[in-house]
This record gives structure tokens, C-alpha cells and sequence, in this order.
């Protein structure tokens, strides 16, 4: 049975990665919980297998993970493969003794069916459809204007000194389908080096994928320039610079920062890296089409739209579907 308690529960479930567990924690926060957060592992052959071995799941979770076990929340929201399981397992389990159970939100692909979940919450680029599908223009994310605010005001004293216009620089790196070596770096470099003084300042966030080498690359080109470079050192002021940017630059290979960089409103141009797929390419079309984004092609450029807000929508879709049930 689900929880018996007055306040109803929420539990976030994922392997960990904090970038998908961010879109989970971001949804049950929309909702207003304060959600208890499982990491879960898997077992052989569980591990191997899922999303498709969906027998024997109450075996399936290793101890090295977080338990799953009753009482059973009132919503679990979830993503990855290794948390299907998890949510196929405690929706069946709150239901053997009739009542609504658990009411199970699943973001992203699961690959299986998704009739098998209450909701699956998708971006459009993954071209999944279903009667309980709901598609989002980007991915889910904790980004809000009152959390940027916060962060704003906590990062201000570190770039008080920089000229306005302040320009947000988001940098990732290599991932499966795009890459950024030395040599692509070079020529980032080069870019914000020459924007620098000319069209504003720069505040810069490199991520774990950039790579020491690249961090010293851009470190060299803008020794000298009115620019800040998040040196890796204590927290990640990736919220602050967003919050106080009057513009954002951000590399094409994150769904996530493109996606979070668009919620600010503020004009996002996104840098072009060597590769691709399909589902990246329709996703920064889309994004074009939509008007919060354009490519950057060496110079800043200046222009509105509606923030993305996903969030809201899927938390009103979430508190709908529940309240009929």
C-alpha cells in the first residue's frame, strides 16, 4: 500500500547521475515536495537486461543501492534505465491490495511500453507518442527565476569588477555523438577572446567533459581580458552567472544547459561542435523554430522570446492526472 500519512510522499529515483537526477528532483520540487532521493543498482542479470527482464524485479535491486521497499510513496518520479525496474516494481506492488497505489512519472525513453507507467514525460526530439505521453519542447531541469535570483546575488561579488553587458559562457565537451578537442578549442577560444572588451564581459563555466588541456586553452586566450573562468574550486557558479547574464553562449552537445540557459529568456546562441545525431539536430531545430535560440557566429546578438517553462506544465499535467484518480 502507499503511504497512510497525512502529508502525501514523494520518492525521486534514479542511478545517481546528477544531471538526470536533477530533472526528477526539478519536478518533485514544481509539486512541492521534498522528496527522498534512491539510487538504485542493479543485479545481474537485471543489469544486463533492463528495461526488458521484467520478471523476478523484487530481486533485482542490489544492496550497494539504495532499498527499495515499503511503505510505498504516493509518487515516485524516475529516469534512466536502471530505475524502470524500480518503477514497474513498486507501481505493481501498491496496487495488490487495491487503491490507486503509487502513481509512477517516468522521464525519458524508457523504451518499453509506456502504458506500463502512469505518465512518461518525453522530449519532443525523441519522436515517442502514447495517451499518456506528454512531450516537452526541452528537458526538465530545477531552474527557476527565484533560484537564479538567489544564486545572482550569492555569485555578484565575484564579477562586480566586470563591465556590463555580462555574457554567460556555458562549455561542455565530448560526449557519444559530438566532439571538442584542442583543436575546436582553439578556435572557441579565439571567438570569446575577440568578443571579450568588444561586445562585453565574459563569465565562463567549464564542465567535467571540457577537459584540463581545453581549460587551458581558454584560460590562455583570454589571460588579460575582462573575463571570469570557473576554475573547478568549490561550487560550480553555473546558476549566478545565469542569473546575471545579459546573454548566454552555450556549446550544442547538453540538451540540459541549452534547455536551462533558454528558461532565463535572455538571447542563447548556441556553439556549433564537430558530430551530431538525428534526435540533437531536430531538438536545436526545434529550438530555432521556436525563436530562443540561434547559432553563434562570432558576435552577440540581441532578441526576446517567452522563457521556457516545461516545468509548470508537467507539474499541472502531474496534479491533474492524480486528482482524477
Amino acid at each position: 500500500m502507499p503511504n497512510t500519512n497525512q502529508l502525501p510522499t514523494c520518492w525521486v529515483v534514479t542511478d545517481g547521475k546528477a544531471g538526470m537526477e536533477n530533472q526528477c528532483l526539478g519536478l518533485a520540487e514544481a509539486l512541492g515536495f521534498k522528496p527522498v532521493v534512491k539510487r538504485v543498482r542493479l543485479r545481474s542479470p537485471w543489469k544486463q537486461l533492463s528495461p526488458f527482464l521484467r520478471h523476478g524485479l523484487r530481486y533485482a535491486f542490489s544492496a550497494q543501492g539504495d532499498p527499495v521497499a515499503p511503505p510505498w510513496p504516493d509518487l515516485l518520479i524516475a529516469t534512466g534505465r536502471a530505475s524502470v525496474p524500480a518503477s514497474l516494481y513498486v507501481r505493481r506492488m501498491s496496487r495488490r491490495h487495491g487503491g490507486k497505489g503509487t502513481f509512477t512519472v517516468q522521464i525519458q525513453n524508457p523504451v518499453i511500453d509506456p502504458s506500463r507507467f502512469d505518465l512518461v514525460v518525453i522530449p519532443r526530439h525523441d519522436t515517442l507518442t502514447g495517451a499518456n505521453v506528454m512531450s516537452t519542447r526541452g528537458s526538465l531541469h530545477r531552474v527557476t527565476k527565484d533560484m537564479l535570483a538567489r544564486e545572482a546575488e550569492k555569485f555578484l561579488p565575484q564579477v562586480a569588477a566586470l563591465p556590463a553587458p555580462r555574457i554567460a559562457v556555458l562549455i561542455g565537451g565530448s560526449n557519444a555523438v559530438y566532439s571538442l578537442t584542442p583543436r575546436e578549442m582553439k578556435v572557441i577560444a579565439a571567438q570569446l577572446a575577440d568578443i571579450a572588451g568588444r561586445d562585453g564581459s565574459l563569465m565562463i563555466t567549464p564542465s567535467r567533459r571540457t577537459g584540463a588541456e581545453n581549460l587551458a586553452i581558454l584560460q590562455d586566450a583570454l589571460r588579460g581580458k575582462p573575463a571570469y573562468i570557473w576554475d573547478g574550486q568549490g561550487a560550480n557558479p553555473y546558476y549566478g552567472m545565469l542569473g546575471l547574464a545579459d546573454a548566454v553562449l552555450v556549446t550544442c552537445d547538453s540538451v540540459n544547459m541549452v534547455s536551462e540557459a533558454c528558461m532565463t529568456g535572455k538571447p542563447v546562441m548556441v556553439i556549433q561542435l564537430p558530430g551530431g545525431s538525428d534526435k540533437f539536430r531536430r531538438f536545436h531545430q526545434a529550438m530555432r523554430d521556436d525563436g530562443m535560440t540561434r547559432p553563434f557566429t562570432g558576435k552577440i546578438e540581441a532578441w526576446g522570446y517567452v522563457p521556457l517553462d516545461d516545468m509548470r506544465l508537467v507539474a499541472d499535467r502531474v496534479r491533474e492526472m492524480m486528482g482524477k484518480r
